[in-house]
């Protein structure tokens, strides 16, 4: 039985050089090969986002248009190989934490045999009253040896026990680490789908700028003249509706303007239009009604974040009712493009607007921070609604004074499904995210 108990004991020991499929040091090396080979692609996005913000900077000509839809595929390829580089090292890392997991599991095993074994010689030694062991023993040293045995069996428990409960502890732990990885992989797979379609979108936009202005710069100005026509057109049917919608909206509903409720909806953050009666909005669409959002430099397929945790709304795209109208030889409207609206759990709710993609769904669950989508904006691409350049608009209102409606009452978007919200709904988000 000693032998036996020893045995187990050196198994303990051996175990961890023995398991995994794959050496521990070979995973550690392939992580950090490929941690080295992302940071050479973080440093061509830089560029690549430097060149295209340039690139949007210039006069707003076909010329540049094309240029910039080149430069945003270029970009848009190194955002999908970093995305692809990120979701190889969470596989690796699941793969490290899975040989971690069985290790563990099978020391566990083994500690339970061992504690066994101890059991059953304990019980031995319970079993024999004093007086059969004395009579028994061919000399007394004998008799103390034993005991000093069973002294040791004792020790040998409860250090066996022990390590029980500190392998179940790290085993524990080591599944809740392989859960977040299986979730971060997740949402990187949702990150790479939604790229992948930018990418498709992007294409598209290109082949149809070029064909419905036959490849002349007076055709793009007259593209740009009537999305700014559409734009004044459904800024004034809106402001109409709004005006004269009556919710009910309890101002105790929703947090008191304070920096830092929010956070941002993007990893860089330029501000291009406020809220409110800005010259923008006194000089174009919003016919001095005042900007209903705030505006943010987002060249196309930036990621956007949700600003708080909450659950999706709604979505949308007035393009693709567009789509259709042209199709019947209708009048467009122009409006959000593709658009996210979110509830918060505070009395708020964000409305993010002239998207090139949507990763969730009308009824998921998002963390703050969590990627939602793409910016659009860049004419001509679907999603990006009356927007003549790429950027990101933000809306925020009191949830009560916010409902997804169909436009019955519009002039030419009668058809289009968009967030309408009560004009005393609308806040400032610059009251709420973190201060410039």
């Amino acid at each position: 039985m000693k032998n036996g108990f020893l045995g187990i004991l050196l198994l303990i020991f051996l175990l961890p050089a023995s398991l995994g499929a794959v050496n521990p040091t070979e995973l550690e090396t392939q992580i950090e090969k490929i941690r080295r080979e992302r940071e050479v692609l973080v440093e061509e996005q830089k560029k690549l986002q430097a060149e295209l913000e340039a690139v949007n900077r210039e006069a707003a000509t076909l010329g540049g248009a094309v240029k910039s839809l080149d430069t945003t595929r270029r970009k848009l390829v190194a955002d999908i190989n970093i995305t692809n580089s990120k979701i190889n090292t969470t596989n690796l890392s699941i793969q490290s934490l899975a040989n971690t997991m069985t290790e563990k599991e099978e020391q566990i095993v083994t500690h339970r045999l061992a504690i066994r074994e101890t059991l059953l010689a304990l019980r031995e030694y319970d079993s024999k009253p004093l007086i059969l062991s004395v009579l028994a023993s061919a000399k007394l040293s004998d008799l103390w040896g034993d005991r000093g045995r069973l002294d040791k069996l004792n020790v040998d428990l409860q250090t066996e026990i022990d390590d029980l409960r500190e392998t179940k502890k790290v085993l524990s732990q080591e599944k809740e680490k392989k859960e977040k990885a299986r979730l971060e992989q997740l949402s990187l797979q949702r990150e790479l789908s939604g790229q992948k379609s930018v990418v498709e979108e992007n294409k598209k936009a290109k082949e149809r700028l070029l064909l419905e202005t036959k490849s002349k710069e007076a055709e793009y100005q007259k593209l740009l003249a009537e999305n700014r026509k559409n734009q004044q057109q459904f800024e004034s049917d809106l402001y109409r509706l709004e005006s004269e919608l009556r919710l009910t909206i309890d101002p105790n509903s929703y947090p008191l303007p304070k920096n830092g409720i929010l956070s941002w909806p993007l990893d860089s953050v330029t501000v291009t239009q406020k809220f409110g009666d800005t010259d923008f909005s006194r000089s174009g669409a919003y016919r001095g009604n005042g900007h209903n959002g705030i505006d943010f430099r987002a060249t196309q397929g930036t990621a956007l974040k949700a600003v708080l945790a909450g659950t999706v709304e709604g979505t949308g795209n007035t393009d693709e009712m567009n789509a259709q109208l042209r199709r019947e030889g209708k009048s467009t409207c122009g409006s959000y493009g593709r658009w996210v609206l979110i509830r918060h759990s505070n009395g708020l709710t964000s409305v993010y607007a002239h998207m090139s993609a949507t990763i969730v769904k009308t009824g998921q669950s998002v963390a703050t921070g969590e990627t939602i989508g793409y910016s659009g904006g860049q004419p001509g691409v679907n999603g990006s609604g009356y927007s003549t350049g790429p950027h990101l608009h933000l809306g925020l209102f009191a949830s009560q004074g916010v409902q997804i409606r169909q436009f019955s009452s519009s002039l030419n978007c009668k058809h289009t499904i968009v967030p309408i919200a009560d004009l005393r709904a609308y806040l400032d988000p610059l009251a709420y995210l973190p201060s410039l």
